[in-house]
């Protein structure tokens, strides 16, 4: 049917309405136009006020993001005046009245801002029914605060970092990630790291061995590889470890190397005796002068003192004065003639002492505990790992040896671990302090990342919060492959069967290992291969990621830098909440 068709029957309607003279028809009419009218106006009216409140949450939405980077810092009515102000620049439908805003920081559950809105629209159609405008209200939260963040650095300060400007770049890409992390944190523990730099061992506290956790330590089990064992004096110059030492004999006369030298040999208590006879034979008088036990023995005085033995003394008649050898001389000037008087006054005589060498084992003595470095090896015992400790993080416990953390006297030790802490100056020095050395073990400083994710031993871990989600990642970076660590390896061979088992402490061909263990705790690892020397990559360290995205695979220092600032940015992302 045409348009013109259409207009022409409509027309001879409108007449035939016009000459009708029915009246209530037109009455019913205009009435029954009324809620039409209404019901379309309504309509009209509320989509008005659907196109403003759109408006309206995007406004808040927009200005929630705004002062969540200032409400940290603002008062309240800072924050106030500067919603409202960023609102009003975003917020353009002139028509919405009654426009009202109210800006709300808090840190329960988390730190968030929101924004509650709400206008007035007017109406075009619905004021004959008595509605002049129609009320409009939303909110948006901007919520960052509700999930928390706990990253451990796992750094290889092996000797090879030294190289191509390794250790540089990762100092000044730390530092970098350290103050992202730092950024991302709006009141103190909102994000907290570790720092574990490591090589064939890690370092905790030296201090630590007077502390609550020294029993934890593997001082001494008897055996060469405990601390005790390797760090002592032998009483035989030269001779070390302990059990090279206690295989040694040693004669307690110095100079005699064998036994029969030794106990042939011996020193007389009389110094000039060398000879048992000798020695044995000589003696030495309480009374000077007497050099034989018979003078000694029998010495006295004279009352006549010019007689010097017994006999001559009670035997011959002498002058109490001995310058008058004659009676009359001696009578004539006063001295008496006469028999002396012996008075007896003995010596005692004490023979020399001969004492033999004795042949003896030679001793060892351990070195006072306060000379310990820090330096800690794998968990297990000396011939290998035991039910898996050194893949854990279990608890250490005097009463099974192989949880304790042993301690190694190790010269390439990497400097001491740091715990999770927000403390961003004293983490900014540790990284700066950091010297490459040693080999590489890198199932060590993983579970070491872990452990200071968990807290135990040395290292403390602050108790997770319930009102709180967490985000727990490891980001373990390392040049090189795995050389050396406590029962395996040589330190610089690559590719041998002894790297192989090392590796598999930490990834196995089952699945097993410290990254499986790790994944199982919700834990998110990265890892990063700084392959600036030529070397395969890492398949280890493609599967320890927890997904091949967060495998890095780098052929120059200078991406190191590129890279934690991408995995910092990952980590720190702020997100709308509502």
């Amino acid at each position: 049917m045409s348009t013109r068709t259409l207009l022409s029957r409509l027309g001879q309607k409108l007449r035939e309405f016009q000459s009708a003279r029915a009246g209530n028809v037109a009455l019913t009419f205009a009435l029954a136009t009324l809620p039409i009218i209404g019901a379309v106006g309504a309509a009209v009216d509320y989509s008005h006020a659907n196109s403003v409140k759109a408006a309206l949450q995007s406004a808040l939405d927009s200005t929630a993001l705004m002062i969540s980077k200032e409400s940290t810092t603002d008062t309240a009515q800072q924050l106030q005046d500067d919603a409202t102000k960023y609102f009003n620049a975003m917020f353009t439908r002139p028509e919405a009245k009654n426009v009202t805003i109210t800006a709300t920081y808090s840190t329960t559950g988390g730190s968030s801002v929101i924004i509650n809105g709400s206008v007035d629209v007017p109406t075009s159609f619905m004021g004959i029914m008595g509605y002049n405008s129609i009320p409009v209200s939303s909110s948006a939260t901007a919520k960052w605060g509700s999930t928390r963040l706990r990253v451990a650095l796992v750094l290889d300060n092996t000797g090879s970092m030294a190289d191509s400007g390794k250790i540089g770049a990762l100092k000044t890409a730390t530092n970098n990630l350290l103050t992202q992390l730092q950024g991302a944190a709006t009141t103190d523990g909102d994000v907290y790291v570790s720092i574990i730099p490591f090589s064939k061992d890690v370092r905790v506290d030296a201090t630590g061995y007077s502390t609550s956790w020294d029993s934890w330590i593997q001082w001494d089990d008897g055996t060469d590889s405990s601390w005790d064992g390797t760090n002592g004096v032998c009483s035989k110059s030269g001779y070390s470890p302990r059990s090279r030492c206690t295989a040694q004999s040693v004669c307690s006369i110095s100079g005699n190397n064998s036994q029969s030298s030794c106990t042939s040999a011996g020193t007389c208590s009389i110094s000039g005796n060398n000879s048992q006879s000798s020695c044995t034979s000589a003696g030495t008088c309480s009374l000077s002068g007497y050099s034989s036990q018979n003078s000694c023995t029998s010495a006295g005085v004279c009352s006549n003192a010019g007689e010097t033995s017994q006999s001559s003394c009670t035997g011959n008649k002498a002058c109490s004065n001995p310058q008058y050898t004659s009676k009359n001389r001696c009578t004539s000037h006063g001295g008496t003639w006469g028999f002396g008087t012996w008075r007896s006054t003995p010596g005692t005589w004490t023979a020399g002492v001969w004492t033999p060498g004795v042949w003896s084992a030679a001793t060892w003595t351990p070195n006072a505990h306060t000379t310990w470095n820090g330096c800690i090896t794998d968990r297990g015992n000396n011939s290998g790992p035991v039910s898996d400790y050194d893949r854990l993080v279990t608890e250490p416990t005097t009463s099974i040896a192989a949880t304790l953390f042993p301690a190694e006297q190790f010269s390439s030790c990497a400097q001491a671990m740091m715990g999770l802490s927000y403390d961003w100056s004293a983490m900014t020095t540790e990284v700066s302090n950091m010297q490459p050395n040693g080999s590489t073990n890198q199932p060590i400083g993983l579970v070491w990342g872990w452990q200071s994710l968990t807290g135990g031993g040395p290292l403390t871990a602050p108790a997770l919060d319930p009102n709180y989600q967490y985000q727990q990642a490891i980001i373990l970076l390392s040049d090189g492959l795995n050389t050396q660590d406590r029962w395996y390896g040589d330190g610089s061979s690559l590719g041998t069967s002894d790297d192989a088992k090392i590796d598999s402490r930490m990834y196995d061909s089952s699945g097993n290992g410290t990254c499986a263990n790790i994944k199982a705790a919700g834990i998110t690892i990265y890892t990063i291969q700084v392959n600036t020397g030529g070397d395969p990559t890492s398949t280890l360290l493609q599967n320890c990621a927890s997904s091949s995205d967060k495998f890095f695979l780098l052929t120059s220092a200078s991406e190191i830098v590129t890279t934690f600032n991408a995995i910092g940015t990952n980590l720190t992302k702020l997100r709308v909440a509502k």
